[in-house]
């Protein structure tokens, strides 16, 4: 005897038929998806301006791409696995943090190339791939305004040396602000910003004044502020 149960299970399975999927479809998917995977590989590879390069990281992307394909054509193919997947994916934690924002970008690019090579859009797939490099390469020829830099002076603290010290922060840059002014005992801490492509020069007029015990220009990667 048929229950409500059962009829509505019936007819919700029914109402999502299941994709039949060719041998010949799935393998040409995941071609796809292999080489536009290849492709992002080799972006990251000749693109990438860090220091220490990471290349399982990089084939990570490749098979990011090609796994995601997968498990498309897979919930095409039965709802019920499907939902039986996304349980499973529900329970796995990623514990590897993404510090690089662009590697975080060329992961989301490869995933979001799996899901569309996977759909059979494969159109669509290589036009985002060619954008997306399109974009990198223009935004990475623009200028960057150089980030300020630090200069912190030890002197005594008398009027003369602070403006002898003034005079000659000013000789060599146009552009610098005040940041620190910390009196203790006698002697005085100064912690300028500034920018100056003199700065050897900077350094050493600044040692050789009067008054001064001691002289740091630092740089610094933080932001920069216009």
């Amino acid at each position: 005897m048929a229950t409500f149960s059962n009829i509505f299970k019936r007819s919700f399975l029914e109402g999502y038929a299941n994709v039949e999927l060719s041998t010949s479809q799935i393998l040409i998917v995941m071609l796809f998806s292999l080489l536009v995977g290849i492709y992002i590989y080799c972006v990251y590879r000749f693109l990438t301006k860090k220091t220490f390069y990471s290349k399982s990281f990089n084939i990570s992307l490749v098979l990011m791409s090609v796994i995601t394909a997968a498990i498309i054509l897979t919930v095409q193919s039965s709802v019920v696995i499907s939902l039986g997947m996304v349980g499973a994916l529900s329970i796995v934690r990623f514990r590897t943090a993404v510090k690089d924002p662009m590697d975080l970008a060329f992961l989301f690019w490869s995933i979001s190339v799996g899901i569309i090579c996977g759909a059979g859009l494969v159109e669509v797939a290589i036009i985002l791939s060619i954008a997306a490099t399109a974009v990198i390469m223009v935004l990475d020829r623009i200028p960057v305004l150089k980030a300020p830099m630090i200069l912190v002076i030890n002197s005594s603290y008398d009027e003369e040396t602070d403006k002898k010290i003034a005079e000659c922060i000013g000789k060599h840059t146009d552009n610098y602000t005040e940041k620190s002014r910390v009196a203790t005992g006698g002697v005085l801490e100064l912690v300028y910003e500034l920018r100056t492509k003199e700065g050897p020069a900077l350094s050493r007029e600044l040692t050789a004044l009067e008054g001064v015990t001691s002289v740091s220009l630092m740089s610094h990667e933080g932001e920069v502020s216009f």
